[in-house]
């Protein structure tokens, strides 16, 4: 019989968690509550004595000293209002899971497989409130009903019962496989895919109606046991497989792009010009290791160890459920350097996030949450993605813009290391072999994360499917991959991969490439619960859970292994070379498809892009209260301080954080670059930066890459890594850019953007050496909504890319950080300043875009970045920071105000070409400039390691906190302290 434990903080006690909820209420909908009380609710179902009861409750469930408990027996009173949130059936309950294995621990048994724990949380609201209002703070604040269950209950009617609440755990639904006809009109087959997730194209769905009419496939599945119409397990498989998220279909198009009356064709974006540049600077270096290859890029970074990096989105379920989507953004994208090569330890994370601004007060579409609590639900699942795996997140950014209040974008990035050799054999190779056995370990299968391929493949809808969002458990997944670097190194499997989006169709059927074929049993996968059908078996995600090859000699071994670190591990079949990937239930075949088909059937899209350049107006520059706009600047959301979301992050954790996330005097100062020292008993480094600035799009994709790819390099400079060892990452997220007359009819613009976003991509990664190693796309980037009129609409995020930069420093004790370090210092600006005031933050803080965007100078840019850290290796810089967004007066405070002291600064002096007012050289964002401090004693040795590239002195570091700045005519345009700046920064996001 189900019953409850009831926990609750003792009178007297904070119940910080509460005044929280509370704050919360008055800052997000405006409301007001006295007072709010939580209690926690742990609902068990499972048969224990009233002795085992009373040990679980005041054991693992309560701490003695601050709380108090009850057992069937509520603690709640004196409230006005009481809502009680917990999870709906069949969404991940990590905490219940943990209460479960707590309970065994404390009994000293095993409970029954269909016992469970299931847990909620009750709020108690005080205060006048309506009915109404109380379910707008259920559903805004409290929880989500997308994955959560609400029960509201009034305090003066209640009589002091609450009934145990137990989700369904075994469903009734007798499993099944359905045949879907295919031969039917063009309407219908798109309707088949709509209605499906499938996010198949006519053409598509036509291609796979095609293929189960040749004879020889009919002959075929005639000898399995199948009819002459594909079942749902086949056609869902052949749906994720095809998806855009895993074929990356527009990337992969036959392009036909127009520009200024010319036609150029394009065979393929990624091969032309992201493999290409790539394939071009392998010819010249020697550090690549695997690239384009495997679940993330490999580069060597000592003589015995190599790292393995990936940046991922998880866009759409972020908005859907902010914290289950970002949970599994951040634990699901350490998956793909464990699953790289035979293996790697996840060493740290990095995350850039892009929101509207938390200070919306527009329309919001149906189901989608309000910006700051997509941004706070965001945040918390990263956090706990990363916190609870041990892994340090070292870098970050987080941009604003109300265009993406439609879909969020989540970038997670893991990255791993691992070492160059494992027993005997180079760690990056791995193959399944026919007669290796399928294994899955981690997590088990439910309905959520079904349709995550498909799903994210499209734009975003009322209608979009619950089943695709799931809450990653980090705890599983710590366990699984400790378990699996020793099983690496123990030489027991031969093949690993995750199990993301499409599940065990994805990591299956990608493994079994290799090997030629296999033979997969689904009826032996273990579940959370049963009554899931085959295809939702076999397309069920879970970040906590791999895919591995075993060779049947080394099973036992492995299954030993695995129950001694608490891994859950089963044998699903086995691989093969069939050529089939043949799928049984209970004995019956349920998918036989060619490998080939399955991987290369897809018809391959043709796409036409058109461009022509957008002109925008200019603005009036001012010539006063430059100290004013200095202050908004800074206040500006997409330069204001981030240190709210950095403290919530462990950056120390593994012990090998060198430069850190936020740096200085008082260790508040924004830091270009994060740096580790992975193994610790050596001085080799890496340094981790991002570049990304949507705003420059609105004038010039290409532009718009170019300053990106200079600003990801500029910050890894800025800490002391050299252009000698930088690979990159791309991650392009995109609004839709194929042409459709109705839904899309800009498609020929957007895709041109794209085109130009490539084409920079390859000109200045072979400008700099730096060879993109790994990326990912997401290309539908669009809120599908109907407004008053009936009409449908969409809202789309700008075109956005984000470069990820990695640098191997030799010796990290020769690394910078940003921050002035001593008075008398003199302040060098190393670049030239540009009216390059186009897609700034300053024209944006005058409500104009403009059209002189920054473009960006590679070869000069090159020489200059060799120059610094040269100057850096020798220890001529005490501090170096990049100039980016606000330009150089916000380089110069952040600069300033870290380091606790003030700058006497002349703009005269500032290398600059052709500007005639202060507020180009303070606001210009040219690209491929730093504001640099260098010691008086190292100042001739300074000047001769930058000789011959832009780099003049500008002022010096004040003993007090002054700020002042003289203009061009020699008059004071800036005169203020540095405590008014620092507030000014951090203020706007202070929460």
């Amino acid at each position: 019989m189900p019953f409850r434990i009831e926990v609750a903080l003792k009178p007297g006690y904070r119940d910080a968690a509460g005044e929280s909820v509370k704050a919360s209420i008055k800052s997000h909908l405006g409301l007001s509550a006295d007072s709010v009380q939580t209690i926690k609710v742990y609902t068990v179902n499972a048969e224990l004595t009233d002795d085992e009861k009373k040990a679980v409750a005041s054991g693992p469930f309560s701490d003695s000293i601050v709380q108090e408990y009850s057992l069937d027996r509520p603690l709640a009173k004196g409230f006005d209002w009481m809502v009680e949130v917990g999870f709906r059936p069949g969404v991940t309950d990590n905490e219940g899971k943990t209460g479960k294995e707590a309970i065994e621990d404390r009994l000293g048994r095993k409970l029954k497989p269909d016992e469970s724990v299931h847990t909620s949380m009750q709020y108690l609201i005080k205060g006048k409130l309506s009915r109404p209002q109380i379910e707008r703070i259920s559903k805004e604040l409290l929880g989500n009903e997308l994955i959560e269950r609400f029960s509201i209950i009034e305090g003066s009617g209640w009589d002091g019962r609450i009934e145990p609440y137990v989700p369904l755990v075994r469903d009734a639904h007798k499993p099944q496989v359905r045949e879907i006809n295919l031969d039917v009109s063009d309407r219908e087959l798109v309707e088949i895919s709509r209605k499906g997730t499938l996010a198949l194209s006519l053409e598509e769905m036509r291609r796979i109606r095609d293929y189960f009419k040749e004879a020889r496939v009919l002959e075929e599945r005639r000898k399995v046991g199948l009819g002459d119409k594909p079942t749902d397990v086949e056609l869902e498989s052949l749906a994720q497989t095809w998806s855009e998220h895993c074929k990356h279909k527009i990337f992969n198009a036959h392009i036909d792009y127009y520009e200024d009356g010319r036609k150029e064709s394009i065979d393929s974006l990624f091969k032309t010009y992201i493999q290409g540049s790539t394939q071009e600077i392998a010819k010249k270096v020697d550090w690549l290791v695997s690239v384009f290859k495997d679940n993330a890029g490999i580069i060597r970074f000592t003589e015995d160890y190599n790292v393995a990096f990936k940046v991922e989105t998880h866009n759409s379920p972020s908005a859907l459920d902010p914290y289950g989507g970002a949970i599994t953004g951040i634990v699901g994208v350490d998956r793909d350097p464990a699953g790289t090569g035979m293996g790697s330890k996840i060493i740290a994370h990095t995350n850039v996030l892009c929101f509207a601004s938390p200070y919306y007060k527009g329309r919001l579409p149906p189901r989608i949450f309000h910006p700051r609590r997509i941004m706070e639900g965001v945040v918390r699942g990263i956090k706990d993605g990363g916190n609870k795996n041990g892994i340090p997140t070292i870098n970050g950014a987080i941009l604003f813009d109300d265009r993406y209040g439609g879909k969020p974008l989540v970038y997670c990035g893991s990255i791993g290391l691992m070492p160059a050799m494992i027993n005997g054999r180079p760690s990056h190779e791995k193959k399944a072999d026919d007669g290796d056995l399928i294994v899955m370990v981690g997590g088990r299968i439910g309905k959520d994360g079904i349709h995550g391929a498909t799903f994210s493949s499209e734009e975003l809808h009322e209608g979009s499917p619950a089943t695709a969002v799931q809450i990653g458990d980090p705890i599983t997944q710590k366990k699984m991959l400790d378990m699996l670097l020793e099983a690496r190194d123990m030489g027991l499997y031969k093949c690993i991969t995750d199990n993301g989006a499409g599940g065990l169709s994805s990591s299956v059927g990608e493994m079994a490439e290799s090997a030629g074929g296999c033979e997969l049993h689904l009826e032996k996968a273990p579940l959370k619960y049963h009554g899931l059908d085959p295809w939702e078996i076999l397309l069920s995600e879970a970040q906590e859970r791999m895919t591995l090859a075993v060779p049947p000699d080394k099973l036992d071994d492995f299954m030993s292994l695995c129950r001694r670190r608490g891994v859950e591990a089963t044998v699903l079949g086995k691989f093969t070379n069939s050529g089939r990937f043949h799928v049984l239930y209970d004995g019956r075949t349920v998918a036989y498809l060619d490998m080939d088909f399955l991987h290369h059937g897809l018809p391959r899209m043709s796409l036409t892009a058109k461009w022509s350049a957008p002109k925008h107006d200019e603005p009036k520059l001012p010539e006063e209260g430059l100290t004013g706009y200095l202050m908004s600047l800074l206040s500006d959301l997409n330069i204001a301080s981030k240190e709210w979301v950095i403290r919530q992050y462990d950056h120390e954790v593994q012990g090998g954080s060198v430069v850190k996330p936020l740096v200085g005097k008082d260790n508040d100062g924004p830091s270009d670059a994060g740096v580790i020292r992975p193994i610790l008993d050596r001085m080799e480094g890496l340094a981790v930066a991002n570049g990304i600035n949507p705003f420059y799009g609105d004038i010039d994709t290409y532009h718009m890459t170019a300053n990106s790819i200079d600003e990801a390099i500029r910050n890894l400079i800025a800490v002391g890594a050299s252009l000698d060892r930088i690979a990159l990452l791309d991650n392009f997220c995109w609004c839709d850019p194929v042409y459709d007359p109705e839904k899309t009819p800009d498609g020929h613009y957007k895709l041109a953007q794209l085109v130009r976003a490539n084409k920079a991509l390859y000109d200045y990664t072979i400008a700099y050496g730096t060879p993109c190693i790994s990326g990912k796309d997401s290309m539908k980037n669009d809120y599908k909504l109907k407004g008053e009129d009936g009409k449908e609409y969409k809202i789309s995020i700008p075109p956005t890319i984000l470069f990820s930069a990695i640098g191997v420093i030799p010796d990290v004790r020769k690394c910078v950080t940003m921050d002035a370090k001593a008075p008398g210092d003199i302040v060098f600006v190393v670049g030239k300043t540009k009216d390059e005031l186009g897609g700034s933050r300053f024209y944006a803080l005058l409500g104009a875009i403009g059209n002189s965007v920054p473009k960006v100078d590679a070869i000069t840019n090159k020489k200059t970045y060799q120059a610094l850290s040269k100057a850096i290796d020798a220890g001529l810089v005490a501090s170096c920071h990049d100039c980016s967004d606000g330009g150089l007066a916000v380089a110069l405070a952040e600069t300033a105000f870290a380091g606790g002291l003030g700058m006497d600064i002349d703009l005269l002096r500032v290398p600059a070409e052709r500007l005639n007012k202060d507020a180009q050289v303070l606001f210009s964002e040219s690209a491929g400039r730093f504001v640099v401090t260098v010691a008086p004693e190292n100042e001739k040795a300074f000047r001769q390691a930058m000789d011959g590239v832009e780099c003049e002195s500008i002022g010096t570091v004040r003993p007090d906190d002054r700020f002042l700045v003289r203009g061009l005519k020699g008059s004071r345009v800036i005169d203020t302290i540095i405590g008014a700046l620092k507030e000014s920064w951090q203020y706007p996001l202070r929460w």
